[in-house]
């Protein structure tokens, strides 16, 4: 295995476009772009053994003879490993097939100890699916090849010791599905859309964490460039090393942008395998591709054929839950929310779920979606968190919800509430009763604070009483500021133009 500074074709070192469609060097070009996307599954233990699958953990603990390929170990295929696999391609609209074989994929790497990876290739497990990327005039289908299932490699560490490289084991033999798209992606924004919208659907079908820091969720990409408007394919490149979303798009504007240079200047480009090198923006070779051949695929002696009955998939099948776009449509259909909030809101399962309760306990889903979309997104957002990790269960923000929609509390003191039930976990309305915050609507105190807010601006008071009706929602702010957001906003309006009115 080799690595240079630049690529076989001389652009290797030239940094790339941030983002686009690989137009930067020549638009007589189009990308074509498909992609191989490793899945995590969320299992307790290993593909073919009893040794626990979750991250981290001291190097090379969670191993034994069957992942460290000891001789006479013989692997037993985790059967929660093949449901979820099923459910993911069902959910994918893929056709599961009754039999299907693995095989042994043989190449030599430091972090695969047997030599070889037990995988799945010309007899996977599902064929012929697809999900729809965008909505509307811009809605694209793109088509999945293959789904299937694999074991992970052990993970190689190049910062731990000075000049060497640490093998790390414990994730070597973790049960995968890798899903490989058609090549049916034009450009880079719309791969990244795409990987946004399928882990949208993973996360629903709840297959995986998909949590690309953890290696949950590991993209490899292939991208080839051709005259715009042919037909025809061109040679691809395969690029590894992608951990974020973001960075697929711009190692894929780069390299499309880097083949249309070396065609346009009369070069070849070279079938190879790159890696993204995300602060320099280039993507810089990595090896010559490998072809099929070079893998030696055979059965894997060890394992009979995976057979599926029907009535196991029928079985996975009804239980699949809604997924996000039929969630969204629905929202839309019955609570009357407009597009772009039933978009937010369905952004992953969890989210759509706390939602739901939240208007089902409020009965009122446009004010839950206010709500939701936002202090609840901000608190999430400030915090990187999930929604599961929120502290207000959705009952208890229903209770706010119904106390700024009757009165009790103005807009600023709910928001003051919540932040209040965020910190504490207290109900609203024990903290509205604590704090004295419930809406101030008695005459005489509103009044007394109407009186203290115009003798403390007495210009801006003259000239309301001369009729600069304008002044009102300025006066209505101070007696807001001097209440501590108790006055009730509307009543003080009221008695305010009846200042103005009185001159």
């Amino acid at each position: 295995m080799t690595a240079e500074a630049g690529g076989v074709s001389g652009a290797g070192g030239r940094r790339g476009p941030a983002g686009g469609d690989g137009r930067g060097a020549s638009s007589s070009y189009e990308p074509v772009i498909g992609l191989e996307i490793h899945v995590q599954l969320a299992t307790r233990t290993k593909m073919f053994c009893a040794d626990r699958a979750e991250y981290g953990g001291e190097p090379n603990t969670r191993v034994c003879p069957v992942c460290l390929g000891l001789p006479g170990a013989l692997p037993v295929v985790n059967g929660v490993a093949v449901e979820l696999a099923i459910r993911a391609a069902l959910g994918l609209g893929c056709t599961v097939h009754e039999t299907s074989v693995f095989a042994r994929k043989n190449y030599f790497y430091p972090d695969l100890p047997k030599g070889y990876q037990i995988t799945q290739y010309d007899r996977p497990l599902a064929t012929d699916g697809a999900l729809a990327v965008g909505t509307g005039p811009d809605a694209a289908r793109v088509r999945i090849q293959r789904v299937h299932l694999e074991e992970d490699t052990g993970r190689s560490m190049h910062d731990r010791f000075p000049d060497r490289t640490a093998i790390d084991l414990n994730r070597a033999g973790v049960p995968l599905i890798e899903i490989v798209t058609r090549p049916d992606l034009a450009g880079p924004a719309a791969a990244r859309a795409f990987l946004t919208g399928l882990k949208r659907r993973l996360e629903y079908l709840a297959v995986s964490d998909c949590d690309m820091e953890k290696g949950s969720l590991r993209v490899d990409a292939n991208v080839s460039v051709r005259p715009r408007g042919s037909g025809a394919l061109g040679t691809k490149t395969e690029i590894k090393n992608l951990n974020s979303f973001a960075n697929v798009e711009r190692a894929l504007a780069f390299e499309a942008d880097r083949q249309a240079e070396v065609l346009a200047g009369g070069g070849r480009v070279v079938h190879e395998t790159r890696l993204w090198d995300a602060d320099a923006g280039v993507t810089r070779v990595m090896r010559s591709k490998e072809e099929a051949r070079d893998y030696r695929y055979f059965p894997e002696p060890d394992l009979p054929p995976l057979v599926v009955a029907p009535e196991v998939v029928a079985r996975v099948e009804a239980g699949l839950p809604e997924l996000p776009e039929a969630r969204a449509r629905r929202l839309r259909d019955e609570h009357g929310l407009p597009d772009y909030d039933a978009g937010v809101l369905t952004a992953t399962r969890e989210l759509a779920d706390y939602y739901e309760a939240v208007a089902a306990a409020a009965g009122d889903a446009k004010a839950a979606s206010n709500w939701v979309m936002g202090p609840v997104l901000a608190w999430l957002n400030e915090r990187q968190a999930a929604p599961g990790r929120f502290p207000v269960p959705p009952a208890a923000l229903a209770g706010l919800i119904g106390l700024a929609a009757d009165g009790t509390l103005s807009s600023s003191a709910a928001r003051t509430v919540f932040d209040r039930m965020a910190e504490t976990g207290r109900p609203a309305a024990e903290i509205v009763e604590a704090e004295g915050l419930a809406q101030v609507r008695d005459e005489g105190r509103l009044e007394a604070w109407v009186r203290e807010a115009l003798a403390a601006h007495p210009e801006e008071a003259a000239k309301l009483r001369d009729g600069a009706t304008q002044l009102v929602g300025f006066f209505v702010g101070a007696v807001m500021k001097a209440s501590g957001g108790a006055a009730d906003p509307r009543r003080t309006r009221d008695l305010l133009e009846a200042e103005a009115e009185r001159g």
